[in-house]
C-alpha cells in the first residue's frame, strides 16, 4: 500500500505569471502582503509539509529576482526558469524533480495562503493505492450558465445551465502519483501551441491521458490572487485580529491622494538622449531639463510630494541642488518614494499618463511599469496618448505627463 508518509513527496510552485490582470507591474508572486512577497507566503505553508521534502520553484523566464528573494530557504528549494505556457512551465519543474520522489504535488504561487490541512488532505488521499491524481475543489454557490459564442453584435445568450450540485470551483495543490504525471505531461508533445495555451491544470492533462481524478474538500484560504481587490482579501489572512481600539485608530489612517503634472519640450540638442518612465528610447530626441528630462517620473515625483503634503519636485530636486543634475528619472522617484516614507506613509501606487507624439511607446508598457514599481517599491502603472495633432504634444515639441498617488500613513 502506498503511503505519504514513507515515500517522498516533491512539489511544484508555478510562480512563472507576470500578472497583467492583477496590474502591479512586475510577476504576480512578488508582489508583497504583510511584508512578504506570495512566493514567500507560499513557501512558508509548504515548508511545514513534513511530506514535502523538496520544492520546485518555477520564476518568470528571464528575471531573476525571486531567486533572489526564495534564496535564503536554502537546499530544500530550487528554481527553475518557467515557459511560455502553464504546462511548458510545469514540464520544466517536472524535469527538476529527483527520481526518488513517488508522489508530486502542482501548486499556483496565486494561492499563497492555502492551509497546511489543505496539503494534508491531497496527500492523505493520494496515499489510497487506487488514487493516483487528486484535486481540492469547492462547490459552486453562483448559477453557472454556458453561453454562445458573441455573435457580430457582441450579445451572447445562454446555450445551457448546469445543475450547481455537479459543479466545483477547482483549487491547487493538485496532488499525482510521480509516474502518472510524467507519462501525461510526455504527451504534450503531441499537443499544438493552440492547444497548450487552453491547458488550465494538471488534473485535466492526467485526465485526458486516461486516468480518474478524485475530488477532496477545498478550502476558502486558498483563494486565487487575480485582481486587484484581491489582495486586499488575502491581507486579512495574515493580519492579526485587532482589538476595537486599534480598529478604531485604523479608521483615523485615511488614504491621501496627490496630482503631479510635468511638461517638458524636445530638447534642441539633437544628440540628447531621450529617456522617459525609466527607460532610453535611442530612435528619439530626449527632453530638455535640469535632470534627464523624464517627464513621467518627474510627474509621478511631484503626485507623491503631493499626496504627502511635503512641498514639490522643485522643494526637493531643484535647479538649486546641482547634485541632481542629469539625474536619472528613476533615481529621483526612488529618492522621492525614500522621502514620501521617511514623512511617515506608505506608498499604495501612483498611476502614470503621458501625451506625447513619440515616442512609440505601447510595447514598452510593461517594462516601464516594472522599472518604476520596482524604484519606489510599490505599483505603478504607466500609460499613454496623443493629443490627435493638436497642441505642442501634436506638433511633437514636447511632452505633458499627468500622476495620481496614493499614500496612507504607516
Amino acid at each position: 500500500m502506498k503511503q505519504t508518509e514513507s515515500h517522498p513527496s516533491a512539489l511544484i510552485l508555478v510562480a512563472a505569471g507576470m500578472g497583467t490582470r492583477l496590474g502591479a507591474g512586475m510577476p504576480k508572486a512578488l508582489v508583497q502582503i504583510d511584508g512578504k512577497s506570495l512566493a514567500e507566503h507560499a513557501v512558508d505553508r509548504i515548508l511545514q509539509v513534513e511530506q514535502i521534502n523538496e520544492i520546485i520553484v518555477v520564476t518568470p523566464p528571464g528575471d531573476e529576482r525571486m531567486s533572489q528573494v526564495l534564496a535564503p530557504y536554502g537546499r530544500k528549494l530550487r528554481t527553475v526558469p518557467g515557459g511560455a505556457s502553464r504546462a511548458e512551465s510545469v514540464r520544466r519543474g517536472l524535469n527538476e524533480v529527483s527520481d526518488a520522489a513517488e508522489n508530486i504535488l502542482v501548486h499556483d504561487a496565486a494561492r499563497a495562503f492555502a492551509p497546511v490541512e489543505l496539503y494534508q488532505r491531497v496527500l492523505d488521499a493520494l496515499s489510497s493505492p487506487k488514487t493516483v491524481a487528486v484535486i481540492p475543489a469547492l462547490p459552486v454557490t453562483d448559477t453557472i450558465s454556458v453561453v454562445t459564442a458573441p455573435i457580430e453584435s457582441g450579445a451572447e445568450f445562454v446555450e445551457q445551465t448546469p445543475a450547481r450540485s455537479s459543479l466545483r470551483a477547482v483549487q491547487t495543490p493538485q496532488g499525482f502519483d510521480a509516474s502518472v504525471l510524467r507519462a501525461a505531461h510526455a504527451q504534450l508533445d503531441h499537443y499544438t501551441k493552440a492547444e497548450l495555451e487552453k491547458v488550465t491544470d494538471d488534473a485535466s492533462i492526467v485526465r485526458a491521458a486516461g486516468s480518474a481524478v478524485q475530488v477532496v474538500a477545498g478550502e476558502q484560504q486558498a483563494l486565487k490572487v487575480t485582481h486587484p481587490e484581491d489582495l486586499e482579501i488575502v491581507s486579512r489572512l495574515v493580519r492579526p485580529s485587532a482589538s476595537a481600539a486599534e480598529q478604531e485608530r485604523e479608521k483615523m489612517k485615511l488614504p491621501r491622494i496627490g496630482n503631479g503634472i510635468d511638461v517638458h519640450a524636445v530638447s534642441d540638442e539633437k544628440s540628447r538622449p531621450m529617456w522617459l518612465a525609466g527607460l532610453y528610447f535611442p530612435d528619439d530626441v530626449g527632453l530638455s531639463g535640469h535632470s534627464d528630462g523624464d517627464a513621467v517620473s518627474h510627474a509621478a515625483c511631484d503626485a507623491l510630494f503631493s499626496a504627502a503634503g511635503i512641498g514639490d519636485l522643485g522643494t526637493h530636486f531643484g535647479v538649486d541642488r546641482p547634485e541632481f543634475a542629469g539625474a536619472s528619472g528613476v533615481s529621483l522617484i526612488a529618492e522621492a518614494a525614500r522621502l514620501v516614507r521617511e514623512a511617515g506613509f506608505e506608498i499604495g501606487n501612483v498611476a502614470v499618463q503621458f501625451v506625447g507624439r513619440r515616442p512609440r511607446f505601447a510595447a514598452r508598457r510593461e517594462e516601464a511599469s516594472q522599472v518604476l514599481s520596482e524604484a519606489i517599491g510599490a505599483p505603478v502603472s504607466v500609460i499613454a496618448t496623443t493629443s490627435d495633432g493638436l497642441g505642442y504634444e501634436g506638433e511633437g515639441a514636447g511632452v505633458t505627463a499627468y500622476a495620481t498617488a496614493l499614500v496612507y500613513p504607516k
